[in-house]
């Protein structure tokens, strides 16, 4: 009797190893943290205090994700989706309310209405630019100077971290080609504009990587002139895309590309990988039957544009088949789309999705 109450507390034990190692396995994730920036399509409540119509941190937003947060969709962002796939227990904090040990999970400085430029978006409100993030980013890595005990380890612990970028939608939308309230597209030809941009985002990178940042995620400009707010604007027809806006950004994009190039070849210890978010999106409105999709000329919640504003009118009720919808409003993409998006940013399905390799090939590096 005792040897088979022996073999009964062995089995016992290994039971308990081998589920306390699963657990610990899963909850490890294949980075130590993860650094977002960027606008309102991964913005996950920075806005939310700030005086602006850029803010999503009211009903019917959220409807999907337990109740809003300040994200512009009715569930998960890419990003979110992407930290899943990275295997963080939790989603990403926002800057504005991260704070101690919750840091070293990385941080989510992403901004509504934020561009390149500093001055777009302004008509809507407060924002916090990209050079403003960066600016939050510096901030966050001193921490970490703190918090890991010396720089060594602070930057170490940074080397191996991911930062994501997705700026440029707005420089567009909500600056180039928005002529009543900026003059840029009068200055400057689509070429020259892309130009100026990298620029600018060149001055950034420069700055993340003196501050420890390693590997770079560079997330291309979507097709903001497939959106419902452009094809109810522009569109000849109300469904074939404004081709003026998309060139351009395809112009910015193929720029952005090239700038990873050059990284990859001048910055031996860093990586540098770009997501083709305008091609994957592309093949999500050519291809929507095969992604369950019927409605991708139009938003699920309705939208009022009072003072430029083209968000969720506040507590509305939303279409009820919200998984059938590419967009959630005039500009932002369903959840259904968003995981598409991340995913493939993740592990690429096809050769073109992201250059020179994916994400879950830059977090195995």
């Amino acid at each position: 009797m005792e040897g088979v109450f022996r073999t009964w507390w062995a089995l016992c034990a290994v039971f308990l190893v081998l589920h306390y190692d699963g657990y610990r396995a899963k909850a490890d994730p294949e980075v130590p943290c993860y650094f977002i920036f960027g606008d309102s399509l991964v913005d996950n409540g920075n806005n939310n205090q700030l005086q602006s119509l850029a803010r999503a941190d009211y009903l019917p937003y959220g409807i999907d994700f337990g109740g809003p947060t300040g994200r512009f969709t009715n569930g998960k962002t890419t990003v979110d989706v992407i930290a899943e796939l990275l295997g963080f227990d939790d989603y990403i904090s926002p800057y504005a309310t991260a704070r101690g040990q919750d840091i070293l999970r990385g941080v989510n400085f992403a901004s509504a209405a934020a561009g390149i430029r500093e001055e777009t978006g302004r008509q809507l409100g407060g924002r916090v630019s990209f050079s403003g993030q960066v600016r939050n980013y510096q901030n966050v890595a001193q921490q970490y100077v703190n918090l890991l005990g010396d720089e060594d380890r602070a930057a170490d612990y940074l080397s191996k971290c991911i930062v994501s970028i997705g700026l440029g939608s707005n420089d567009y939308l909500n600056n180039y080609f928005m002529p009543q309230y900026y003059s840029t597209s009068n200055e400057y030809t689509p070429e020259q504009y892309a130009d100026d941009l990298i620029q600018r985002y060149t001055e950034q990178l420069r700055i993340l990587y003196n501050y420890g940042a390693r590997k770079f995620v560079l997330i291309g400009v979507g097709q903001i002139g497939c959106s419902p707010n452009e094809l109810a604007q522009n569109s000849p027809d109300g469904r074939t895309c404004v081709s003026r806006i998309n060139a351009a950004n395809q112009i910015f994009n193929n720029k952005l590309r090239s700038l990873v190039g050059e990284f990859n070849g001048n910055t031996p210890d860093a990586k540098f990988v770009y997501v083709n978010a305008y091609g994957i999106f592309q093949d999500l409105i050519d291809n929507s039957a095969r992604y369950g999709l019927r409605v991708t000329n139009a938003g699920c919640c309705g939208v009022g544009r009072n003072n430029g504003q083209i968000t969720c009118l506040p507590f509305q009720t939303p279409c009820a088949n919200r998984d059938e919808y590419a967009f959630w409003d005039a500009f932002h993409p369903t959840e259904t789309a968003n995981i598409v998006v991340g995913r493939r940013s993740y592990s690429a399905e096809s050769p073109s999705d992201t250059y020179p390799i994916d994400i879950r090939r830059l977090a195995q590096l």
